[in-house]
């Protein structure tokens, strides 16, 4: 009687384990929580989109008054181009909900044009003091900067870009075009201001509304942080610069104009959540 019941209890026990067994095998495991790097960045990748001599910053409403530009993220920009435009046109960013308009000189190698292989633009909280990239504020919808120069005559104090190359990191840095190694990319890095005045979405010159930090700070006349946009491109060439030259001259010629059409609840939560916590976030607007 004592060994039926034991094995009855033994039976009961199995059968409870194969349970629980089966109970934990449809519990989800708990996620993996993502690390977070201390990097203040958001980004969007835009591709090659278009290529017009166009510009509806700088000659807006003149179809074909502009040196070439390659145009990027939406496939809609040309001289006439308004917010409203790029708010209900095509983009090719990623994300999608970057309506934005990026441009710059188009690159040309022994004459013909030459688009990149490779284009990100990171929004960023670095350039000035971690008390100020905790008051970072979004860049406002309809916001159009012009950074670099288009009419320099050499590379000077005024040549905000900086040529150099993918993966060759040896060759160093240049305001003109410089010599990269077969097998590597020519590249362009481009800081747009990130200091707005408070007031004027646009200006004569497409750039005295916003300004660049002085000892890690805004200053006084242009007193609103914002993110600062850095314009990264890479172009599938390499070898003699002299076979190189931009729509608008030499590479100390490079410049990129931005219309900014992201929606702005989404860029307020970017700056929320990457910006001013300092957390590098991808194209998703999540730690990344």
């Amino acid at each position: 009687m004592i060994a039926k019941g034991a094995a009855m209890l033994a039976r009961r026990l199995l059968a409870l384990s194969s349970l629980l067994l089966g109970l934990l095998a449809i519990v989800p495991a708990p996620a993996q929580a993502v690390p977070i790097v201390r990097v203040a960045e958001f980004l969007a990748d835009c591709p090659f989109s278009h290529r017009l001599p166009d510009d509806p910053i700088v000659f807006p409403g003149l179809a074909g008054a502009s040196h070439m530009h390659s145009f990027f993220g939406s496939r809609v920009t040309n001289a006439h181009t308004q917010l409203n435009d790029l708010l209900n046109g095509a983009t090719n960013c990623n994300p999608a909900v970057d309506k934005s308009s990026y441009w710059v000189p188009t690159l040309y190698r022994d004459g013909a044009p030459v688009e990149p292989a490779i284009v990100t633009f990171y929004y960023l909280g670095e350039g000035v003091r971690s008390d100020i990239t905790a008051q970072i504020q979004p860049l406002p919808l309809g916001l159009r900067i012009v950074a670099g120069n288009a009419k320099a005559t050499g590379p000077d104090s005024t040549t905000i870009s900086r040529w150099s190359c993918l993966h060759a990191g040896h060759v160093g840095a240049s305001k003109d075009f410089v010599n990269c190694p077969s097998g590597t990319m020519l590249e362009s890095y481009l800081d747009f201001p990130q200091c707005w005045n408070g007031r004027d979405l646009d200006s004569a010159d497409h750039k005295s509304h916003m300004a660049y930090p002085v000892n890690q700070a805004c200053p006084a006349s242009h007193p609103v942080p914002v993110p600062k946009l850095r314009q990264v491109i890479r172009y599938p060439v390499s070898g003699d610069p002299s076979h190189f030259r931009l729509a608008s001259g030499g590479g100390f010629t490079m410049h990129g104009d931005f219309f900014n059409a992201w929606p702005a609840a989404e860029m307020e939560r970017r700056v929320r959540d990457c910006i001013r916590p300092i957390i590098k976030c991808g194209a998703d607007g999540r730690p990344s």
